[in-house]
């Protein structure tokens, strides 16, 4: 989608919680908002009014055939149903993370998009946040060597759902990123969870080794004293850090370090971090007009189904 050419396309929004409306905003503002679905009539009716967009039943929108796609915020046990409803009716279907509860579902979902002829995407967001493309870009340039090690911190206080844990909410966001970056899914998977609180997880260490070599570890929590979200990219020649509580000209340094064997050991250094200029984005807004790019272009979304298939596969071994 060009951001100076607006676009013809019909999309619903189904779901009128705090993504949910996130997601209508976005959409209003980008010009493809048609229709706000809720089970709660008056919510969708306050959240469309702003843009012009009717206010309705989801049933209403798998009807309409002048919808063209629909973006699913919905409780994540009804993802995997109301994206095959909606690709049943032969809609373009956004999905927000996870995309289903389980793989086999997920899957289901996949090739029924594949046979259908429709988009599937997977609501990853912080795959279109500009420290991350920026990060995307230093490693294919070669600028760190090889790649070792990516890890992952993303640790705070709160977020206590029903029906997920400290795993299944927070670590899909860090595993689609190194997804991204490896091209690959990890041949082993190693899980330790802890619960503390709820009686179910609170804290979570996934490890990942892949075919190549490289290895991956995320860390998550939701019962942390402390409060970070930190992305780091280990290379044979230097590291890459993108720190998300900083400002935008901090978010994402580089660090060379030097190793060397001598007779009595190694000598070592740490050069301090070399800061990469990034200009601020809006992540929901670029990762949306993907979506609407994908529909008219016919691409494959960066997000696709097979990734959100791929990162549920972890959870799950992870979970075992």
């Amino acid at each position: 989608m060009n951001a100076d050419t607006p676009s013809s396309l019909k999309i619903a929004v189904i779901g009128c919680g705090y993504w949910g409306a996130n997601h209508v905003r976005t959409l209003g503002e980008l010009g493809v908002l048609a229709a706000v679905a809720d089970l709660d009539l008056a919510r969708a009716a306050e959240l469309a009014a702003p843009f012009g967009a009717k206010a309705c039943a989801p049933d209403d929108v798998f009807a309409d055939p002048a919808i063209d796609a629909v973006v699913l915020a919905l409780p994540a046990q009804l993802h995997a149903q109301f994206a095959l409803r909606a690709l049943a009716d032969e809609k373009h279907v956004f999905v927000e993370k996870p995309l289903a509860l389980s793989s086999a579902d997920a899957a289901h979902v996949a090739d029924m998009a594949a046979t259908a002829g429709r988009v599937l995407m997977t609501g990853h967001i912080l795959r279109f946040h500009n420290a991350f493309v920026a990060l995307q870009e230093i490693v294919a340039s070669g600028a760190l060597g090889e790649i070792k090690y990516v890890q992952s911190h993303r640790l705070g206080f709160g977020k206590f759902h029903a029906q997920f844990d400290a795993l299944w909410d927070l670590a899909p966001h860090d595993i689609s990123l190194i997804l991204t970056l490896t091209g690959s899914e990890p041949e082993r998977v190693t899980g330790i969870r802890r619960d503390v609180s709820v009686g179910s997880t609170d804290f979570a260490h996934v490890h990942m080794d892949f075919a190549n070599g490289m290895g991956a570890h995320v860390h998550v929590s939701r019962h942390s004293p402390y409060r970070e979200r930190r992305f780091a990219v280990i290379g044979s020649d230097g590291m890459a850090v993108w720190d998300d509580f900083l400002d935008w000209p901090q978010k994402l340094a580089i660090c060379r370090q030097r190793i060397d064997r001598n007779d009595t050991g190694f000598e070592f250094a740490l050069s301090e971090a070399d800061y990469v200029p990034l200009e601020a984005n809006m992540a929901l807004t670029d990762e949306l007009r993907h979506f609407i790019s994908c529909i008219e272009s016919g691409d494959v979304p960066h997000t696709d189904g097979r990734q959100g298939v791929a990162v549920l596969r972890v959870l799950e071994a992870a979970g075992r």
